[in-house]
């Protein structure tokens, strides 16, 4: 028996959220059905809904930054049970056969994951995220969401959480090395808490200083106004590591000429235009200039049960699911500290 939610789903790029009844797909036997609490709202569900990376199918229902309870199972399910505490992310389905899907990065998986909203899933059927009462979720792709980390809290962490650990991972941060977070926003101010309980020294550029007593006090030991020419002049080959997350066009040559000898820049931030680089910024001083997507379910645990022992959570903003729209005014206006939580229970 399908289970009929309520979601909050555009028809159009520039329309306005409605309510809709939202079927989700009958218990297959390795099926786990969330009762969903909290939804966090990213950068990406923006991009996505106004169809900025790409052509969309309406209505659309975006969310994957999900947590919730687990309120039924299938009958084959041994990794969840229900009452459990848990989240669903990015990623809902992949091959779960190939190479980078055996090596548990799924995310990268050589024929195709299947996103939480806006992908087609095994079924036929496009998939729909998490500004809704309830989905249904393969139980390989569900978390558990640790018993130290709230409800609410957990959200962010499933994308702004990894999406800024596993490059704090991938690239080896730890105690003697220097980051630098382009950008305190929700994914900035998460790789500042990360970077900072990893061990790192860390170091926070922003347009300007008005965040810094929040950044200094999330983990940073350095504060500077890219605004001023003088930070670049002043921070000139320091970093080991830089990430930047923000979704704007930047000046990536002058954030390159901050790296060491050997550094790495790293892109989390998806802007919608390209971005240029002139190839000396790098080779004169061995630099690389890298992307990096989510991590895999694997490493998405490992986040979750680290900022459980670490006591990290994000700085949230709770609102009710008629703010969605007031909601992403003010994420393009990077008006909110720092970042959207939507009260499922009032949608």
């Amino acid at each position: 028996m399908k289970t009929i939610a309520k979601a909050r789903a555009l028809f159009g790029p520039t329309d306005h959220f409605k309510t809709i009844d939202l079927p989700r797909r009958e218990l297959q036997p390795n099926d786990v059905l969330i009762d969903i609490q909290f939804a966090g709202i990213c950068h990406s569900d923006i991009h996505s809904v106004r169809g900025e990376w790409g052509q969309v199918k309406y209505p659309f229902v975006p969310g994957h930054e999900i947590a919730g309870v687990v309120s039924a199972v299938g009958s084959a399910v041994t990794q969840h049970k229900v009452g459990d505490r848990v989240g669903v992310g990015c990623l809902v389905d992949s091959c779960r056969t190939c190479a980078q899907c055996q090596n548990d990065e799924e995310q990268f998986c050589l024929n195709g994951y299947t996103g939480t909203y806006g992908g087609t899933d095994k079924y036929g059927e496009q998939t729909q995220g998490g500004y809704s009462t309830h989905i249904v979720v393969e139980e390989h792709f569900v978390l558990k969401i640790p018993d130290g980390i709230e409800l609410d809290k957990a959200a962010p962490l499933l994308c702004a959480g990894i999406t800024t650990y596993s490059p704090l991972r991938r690239w080896n941060v730890g105690p003697g090395t220097k980051v630098a977070i382009v950008g305190l926003g929700g994914l900035g101010h998460m790789a500042v808490k990360s970077a900072h309980a990893l061990g790192a020294q860390v170091t926070v550029l922003s347009q300007s200083l008005s965040k810094k007593e929040d950044g200094l006090a999330f983990g940073a030991s350095a504060y500077y106004a890219t605004s001023d020419p003088a930070t670049f002049t002043q921070l000139a080959k320091t970093f080991d590591l830089i990430i930047n997350t923000v979704s704007a066009k930047i000046d990536l040559n002058a954030y390159l000429s901050l790296l060491a000898v050997g550094g790495t820049m790293v892109n989390v931030g998806a802007p919608s235009e390209p971005l240029d680089i002139h190839v000396f910024s790098l080779i004169m001083q061995r630099r690389s200039f890298a992307g990096s997507l989510i991590g895999g379910i694997r490493e998405t645990q490992e986040l979750l049960d680290f900022c459980a022992k670490h006591q990290i959570t994000p700085e949230i903003e709770m609102i009710s699911a008629d703010q969605i729209d007031e909601a992403y005014e003010r994420m393009m206006k990077s008006d909110v500290r720092y970042r959207f939580v939507i009260d499922v229970s009032t949608i």
